[in-house]
């Protein structure tokens, strides 16, 4: 096998594989937020609970205790406090951790968390200790999950820049999974354990067909090339032609064999690799922290004006919010497979990450209600469902280049590190987003 003539992606399985473990990085958080409905109904006094477990639940304030209108906010703390810690912890440990323990074992212990609250959906548990069990769960799942995210964005640095993409792509597609259910659970009107139930199990599934994927990975004779290839990119491949050289016009460092025959790895600095990546790792952070600051915060609260709406007015939100802004999302994550516009190194990149903070004004000027300081501009939904559109299409689109460039711009023996370290800054982005959104609600 020659760097002339690297083997192919047969089938491209390898493209397949990362796409269903991009999907199971997010399918799991999105599959606990689509049944929030069922946390709530199992949060209800026990005097107040329904014989027949219908999902009947009524979300006025003064109908709700405290554990039921405290659970939002508890959970999203719970989620994106971990999942900041262990995105930078992973930044850190992932030279001290073989990968395939920290993929393969995280991927394990999110399936077991599933399996335990399948489980809970047939068992009586009292609020409290299922408010706390709850919790629990869901900082387990974004702990192992921040680490399963950046090793697999370490993973996918270690191939060509095309193959981030699928990562990208499958947690764009575990989005609208989550919305899909959501629809579908308006429209059924199933008894609450049984959707609920048929939620987790399908985590499950997803979670065990990623596991085995994973394991199918070391396999694949496209994979084997480029892991065993001691850090080079093949000779014939422009664009990893180019970052073999570094900027000074020299040649990257090979890895440095021993008297006795044995590769030594050549160091690794965080801080020397964060200097190349900056604008790309930071153009991330504020991709994610405009859209987590106003989507679903304040995109959520915005009410239809269609006269007489009928059924439009409960499938609203549910259609032209979450299931639009999912799809679009997934479609501009795919897109980065056929267009990569603009390059690494253009200016254009951060010019049109900084623009979509024109996205907050326009949202916040939608018929966001209840309301109290600004007016309503843009009133009629058609408005709404355009700043929809593009604002979820950039997002996917801005985000999945911002991942796959990242990398490319170090060396090859660093792309794991500048993988992890773009994951972390995408974690920031969550997290200040979750804090700006709380402020972004309270102008109106």
């Amino acid at each position: 096998m020659t760097a002339i003539n690297p083997p192919k992606d047969k089938y491209h399985a390898v493209w397949i594989i990362f796409f269903i473990l991009g999907l199971g990085t997010l399918l799991p958080w999105n599959f606990f937020m689509t049944a929030t409905m069922y946390f709530i109904e199992r949060l209800k006094d026990q005097s107040d609970v329904g014989s027949n477990g219908t999902l009947n639940v009524t979300m006025e304030g003064d109908s709700r205790n405290v554990l039921q209108a405290k659970f939002s906010n508890v959970m999203t703390l719970c989620a994106m406090v971990p999942l900041l810690i262990f995105t930078c912890l992973n930044s850190f440990i992932h030279q001290r951790i073989p990968q395939t323990l920290r993929i393969s074992g995280c991927l394990s212990v999110i399936l077991v968390v599933f399996l335990l609250t399948a489980i809970l959906v047939k068992v009586d548990v009292t609020p409290l200790p299922f408010f706390m069990l709850t919790m629990i769960k869901i900082v387990c799942i974004n702990s192992f999950g921040a680490v399963l995210q950046g090793s697999l964005f370490g993973l996918a640095g270690m191939l060509p820049a095309a193959y981030t993409t699928p990562i990208m792509s499958g947690q764009g597609l575990a989005g609208t999974f989550a919305a899909f259910s959501m629809i579908c659970a308006l429209a059924s009107g199933s008894a609450l354990n049984d959707s609920s139930f048929g939620y987790f199990i399908t985590a499950c599934v997803v979670i065990l067909l990623a596991i085995f994927s994973y394991l199918a990975l070391p396999r694949m004779e496209f994979f084997q090339y480029y892991a065993e290839s001691g850090g080079l990119r093949p000779a014939n491949d422009e664009e990893n032609k180019m970052d073999l050289l570094k900027k000074d016009g020299s040649e990257e460092k090979r890895p440095v064999v021993s008297l006795t025959g044995e590769e030594s790895k050549p160091t690794v600095s965080v801080f020397g690799i964060f200097k190349q990546i900056w604008v790309t790792a930071l153009s991330v952070c504020c991709i994610f922290t405009v859209t987590i600051g106003t989507f679903p915060a304040v995109t959520v609260d915005v009410k239809t004006t269609v006269s007489d709406p009928g059924e439009w007015e409960t499938y609203f939100i549910p259609v032209s919010c979450f299931l639009l802004f999912n799809v679009m999302d997934w479609a501009g994550r795919s897109l980065t497979a056929v267009c990569m516009w603009p390059g690494k190194d253009s200016m254009w990149l951060p010019i049109l990450v900084i623009a979509r903070v024109i996205f907050v004004p326009l949202f916040i000027l939608c018929n966001v209600q209840p309301r109290e300081y600004l007016p309503v501009v843009f009133a009629n939904d058609a408005w709404y469902i355009v700043f929809m559109i593009v604002f979820a299409f950039s997002n996917g689109y801005l985000a999945s280049l911002c991942m796959c460039f990242g990398p490319k711009k170090v060396a090859q023996h660093e792309a794991e590190t500048a993988g992890a370290i773009m994951a972390f800054f995408l974690s920031l982005g969550l997290a200040l987003g979750a804090g700006l959104s709380f402020g972004f609600r309270a102008m109106i």
